[in-house]
């Protein structure tokens, strides 16, 4: 598939933005398996929540920069970040992903074996919550490498702090949809996820836990790194 079809099949714009489009077609190497998902993906009424291909690559890159083998993804979806997360890492990667739709996981689960990564994905099918609070009562604080956050926004900040205590210094949190389609800039009385978001912004540029970028990456997308 090309490009152009590429990025029209995600919901980066790249159609209505040529300097998009341009970025798209000189830099996505999309792994045909992910282009497989990405399509299937799109069949969903709320495809809208898929990360953009150049997002992906984006923290791909980032996994393999860090040397990540320990990740979890809060918010699985269909899956296709999390055959990212699988692909970037080593043999002995492990990457546990956090969903609550078991029609999702199944969507996702057939595409993880054909990669052949499939025993890399440890899916935790319950409040994302649970799972990182779970993990901590296990002992396993400071043993991540990188948390990819992108469910409910709400719960940003809840999941912020407990992937601060579970990953190691050095480590990454990505933090999806940090902009919100510009809604944060300034929120309506009446849009509390808005005001969560922007909340959690402005928590984070004063944290002096982390390290901080926030880039114009998709919907947003912040990167902590824990000092």
């Amino acid at each position: 598939m090309n490009k152009s079809a590429l990025i029209g099949k995600s919901h980066s714009k790249g159609k209505d933005n040529p300097v998009l489009q341009y970025v798209v077609n000189n830099s996505v190497r999309e792994p045909q398996v992910m282009e497989k998902l990405r399509l299937k993906t799109m069949e969903d009424t709320w495809n809208i929540m898929m990360v953009p291909p150049e997002q992906a690559q984006l923290m791909a890159n980032l996994i393999r920069l860090i040397k990540a083998k320990k990740a979890i993804e809060v918010g699985m979806y269909t899956g296709y970040n999390t055959l990212n997360v699988a692909l970037a890492m080593p043999e002995d990667g492990k990457v546990i992903a956090c969903e609550i739709n078991q029609e999702y996981v199944n969507m996702g689960k057939p595409f993880f074996k054909e990669a052949g990564v499939e025993d890399k994905v440890n899916i935790q099918l319950q409040p994302a919550l649970k799972t990182l609070d779970d993990l901590l009562t296990a002992g396993e604080a400071e043993t991540f490498d990188f948390v990819f956050i992108d469910a409910d926004k709400i719960n940003y900040d809840n999941y912020y702090e407990r992937s601060l205590q579970l990953i190691r210094k050095g480590g990454i949190i990505a933090i999806d949809n940090v902009l919100w389609s510009g809604r944060v800039v300034a929120p309506a009385d009446d849009d509390i996820t808005s005001q969560a978001l922007d909340a959690l912004n402005k928590k984070l540029h004063k944290d002096d836990r982390i390290d901080l970028s926030m880039l114009t990456v998709g919907d947003g997308l912040t990167l902590a790194i824990k000092h």
